[in-house]
């Protein structure tokens, strides 16, 4: 846990970039989630000397309780549910669907501002690393997760610095290889783990993926 609070996404991503040297092989791609998660996987590409992409993903909030997830969606037309805490909710199709349908225009937006006309890369038969600056209830990775999976990837690496270990346990299953510099007890929200946890721009997400050096 030395490695705690992280000052900033820079530094947790070249923490959590020398815990994956052992994975810099040709044609690795590094997919950060925007938009915390690219500034972390920037410092990965450039220590692995690997290319750099995203996989925009949205959560899906309550409604009236918007950051609570109750599921998200990613690229690729993937859509992920918690079906329990809809049902015990009691939220009706009409108001899921005007949530799904408000957070597809956002992502769409998302993946125009970033990649603008540049086509999504190849990832079938590929070794991708996906990474976020952190975990929580895990809905929004589980997503890219699968959304990764149907577009072809050989072998799938999940990487973040900081997530509880439950959540962990949970994605398992789903991936090939999990690194995590840390699992702290206590797990309330990411940011608790950093002392900068400003929000990241589209600027610099922009900027990142130009030239993750």
């Amino acid at each position: 846990m030395s490695e705690l609070p992280f000052a900033n996404r820079r530094a947790a991503g070249r923490a959590l970039a020398r815990r994956l040297l052992a994975y810099a092989i040709d044609e690795t791609l590094i997919l950060g989630l925007p938009r915390g998660g690219v500034p972390v996987a920037a410092e990965i590409a450039r220590e692995l000397k690997a290319s750099l992409d995203v996989m925009v993903v949205r959560k899906l909030g309550v409604p009236g309780h918007e950051e609570f997830a109750m599921g998200a969606i990613a690229s690729g037309d993937v859509t992920v549910l918690d079906d329990s805490l809809v049902e015990r909710l009691r939220i009706n199709e009409q108001r899921l669907q005007t949530v799904i349908d408000r957070e597809r225009r956002e992502l769409t937006r998302r993946e125009t501002a970033y990649r603008g006309k540049r086509p999504y890369p190849d990832l079938n038969e590929r070794q991708i690393i996906v990474v976020d600056d952190g975990i929580a209830t895990g809905a929004s990775m589980r997503a890219a997760i699968r959304a990764i999976r149907r577009l072809g990837a050989k072998h799938l690496i999940l990487a973040v610095p900081v997530a509880p270990n439950e959540t962990l346990e949970a994605l398992a299953e789903e991936v090939d290889d999990i690194v995590c510099v840390a699992t702290p007890e206590n797990f309330r929200a990411v940011g608790q783990w950093y002392v900068d946890f400003s929000q990241t721009t589209d600027e610099e997400v922009r900027a990142c993926l130009k030239s993750p050096a």
